[in-house]
């Protein structure tokens, strides 16, 4: 075999750009698998608009059309009322991978990396080789509409046949056509991805035509906007070493003590003089791009030691306890649900997260199969659904561990829906896909307390209309027999067999006052809790089931 020197070989070095790389792995994105696709790109520009709009203040509308023009080739319309994106910025946010105005901030948002709307206008590219329209008003009379494709080999935009519009529009509307996807009614569809954001985003307005012409809406069930994200410090605990020297490379500071006391939330002067005692080799009035690994990894250690305060949660959004109530009534109208908020906690990095758990019982809960109603697991990341990836996800890994007997509970037999939702200012996907959260330890463990903790509030009330079912079994037996034994009683006695029967059945009732209520059309202040209104309040910290 003959050899080759390094010359040779390097003679093909090429750099490539980021578009053709995420071109040839183009499953990365989520474009894998005919229904996903099409998914993924409905999913991606929902986010996209519902992030304008908020981040806008305006109450979400959104309008989105699925039309099929061939042999799995189909259209997506997605139109919504936010601020529009400016003619200069359209081909950078719609065909520039990495580029935007997100991976750049340190703030919760749906988006987070910059791949999104360009991912969908290079795979339109490449399964039809046309390129997405796109519409656009900014206010004051400015819209414009326009071609737009990507140049792959140098990741730039081509945009083509700009033109002014006269009509009076505001907002945007992105009208793209993929091949090699498909259009199906499933638990991992359009619709279904469309519905689960419905109901984590309650201040919605959705409107949904499917390939068919089959409309369907969902109502917007507040009017109250979500509270808009502030730029966030990362907690000192979740630090790494390596995090602490890279932030400490680009930082102003002219010492560390300044560095540290300004770029972290929560780092007080009387916190940095505990890590000064404990980190005692570390000299903190150095500049911090002189910063060595031992000196980061003597200041990590020291922070571990100190105790600090929860991270602020005014840089998180969470739905609301409140809110998810309304979303889950209003989409799933179940008998009875427990809700839980989790109070905020930090993982690696020290990125701050709160997680809220809802779990709902009955109604339209649950999941249809050929046996019934089943139990199913509705995942969100920052009130974005996940459908795919779910075995690899750390809410399916923590909802999946717990002893659901203990709660008197079955997955696979009972109506039940497991709501969890994870908010922080950066979600440590595990894939650029965006599917699934990695399977952080402390994320876990804080979904582990929440869904434990709603599940004793369902586990009250299943077990309270067991024990009402078993009453009122009880009472129906005794009182089939009032009628005999009052007779029996009365030519005994010769008493009114009336009166007896009526004695009889005070007795029964006396002894069965909430079937009594029952019946009777009254609510007994035992069954105050039946109404579906519990909210559940975290009780247990340690991480143990009770049973």
């Amino acid at each position: 075999m003959a050899t080759r020197s390094a010359d040779e070989i390097f003679k093909e070095f090429k750099e490539h750009s980021v578009a053709e790389f995420f071109k040839r792995n183009r499953q990365m994105l989520g474009y894998s698998g005919k229904v996903r696709s099409l998914v993924t790109a409905v999913h991606e520009y929902v986010t996209n608009s519902l992030d304008a709009c908020e981040e806008a203040g305006i109450l979400p509308s959104i309008y989105v059309k699925v039309e099929q023009t061939g042999e799995d080739r189909y259209r997506v319309i997605v139109g919504d009322n936010g601020p529009g994106i400016p003619q200069n910025f359209a081909g950078k946010a719609l065909a520039t991978i990495l580029s935007g105005t997100k991976f750049n901030r340190y703030m919760q948002q749906r988006g987070q990396q910059g791949i999104g709307a360009a991912g969908c206008t290079m795979f339109a590219q490449i399964t039809t080789g046309k390129p997405i329209h796109f519409k656009s008003g900014t206010g004051n009379g400015k819209a414009y509409e326009c071609n737009i494709s990507i140049d792959t080999l140098k990741n730039k935009p081509i945009v083509e046949n700009m033109t002014p519009i006269t009509e009076d529009f505001h907002g945007s509307e992105v009208a793209a056509e993929f091949g090699d996807v498909k259009y199906e009614n499933s638990d991992k569809s359009v619709y279904e991805y469309l519905r689960r954001t419905a109901l984590s985003n309650p201040h919605l307005e959705l409107r949904f035509v499917d390939p068919t012409g089959a409309e369907s809406t969902f109502v917007r069930a507040t009017d109250q906007i979500p509270q808009k994200p502030k730029a966030a410090q990362p907690h000192p605990l979740g630090m790494t070493i390596n995090d602490l020297l890279d932030m400490a490379k680009v930082s102003a500071n002219n010492k560390i003590s300044a560095f540290l006391t300004e770029s972290f939330s929560r780092f007080s002067q009387n916190k940095l003089s505990e890590v000064k005692g404990i980190a005692t080799g570390v000299d903190f009035d150095k500049a911090p791009k002189y910063m060595t690994w031992a000196d980061a990894e003597a200041i990590i250690k020291a922070i571990k030691e100190v105790k600090w305060i929860a991270p602020d949660a005014s840089f998180i959004i969470p739905i609301g306890k409140a809110q998810v109530e309304v979303a889950v009534k209003n989409i799933l109208n179940p008998d009875f649900m427990s809700v839980v908020e989790r109070k905020p906690q930090v993982f690696r990095g020290g990125v701050p997260f709160i997680v809220e758990a809802a779990v709902a019982f009955g109604g339209q809960a649950g999941r249809s199969s050929d046996d019934g109603q089943r139990g199913s697991l509705m995942r969100f990341a920052n009130r974005v659904p996940l459908l795919y990836d779910a075995g690899s996800c750390a809410i399916t890994e923590a909802v999946r561990n717990l002893q659901w007997k203990r709660y008197g509970l079955d997955m696979e037999t009972q109506p039940v829906s497991v709501f969890v939702n994870v908010s922080s200012v950066y979600i440590p996907y595990s894939g650029v896909g965006k599917e699934a959260i990695a399977q952080e330890e402390e994320i876990m463990f804080e979904i582990r307390l929440a869904v434990m903790d709603a599940l004793r509030g369902v586990q009250r009330y299943v077990s309270g209309r067991k024990q009402a079912s078993h009453e009122m079994s009880r009472y129906k037996l005794i009182m089939r027999y009032t009628s005999q034994l009052a007779s029996d009683l009365s030519d005994m006695s010769d008493k009114d067999k009336e009166a007896i029967e009526k004695n009889l059945r005070e007795l029964v009732e006396m002894h069965y006052p909430k079937v009594r209520d029952t019946l009777n059309g009254k609510e007994s202040d035992e069954g105050a809790e039946e109404d579906g209104e519990y909210t559940g309040n975290v009780e247990d910290s340690t991480g143990q089931e009770g049973s």
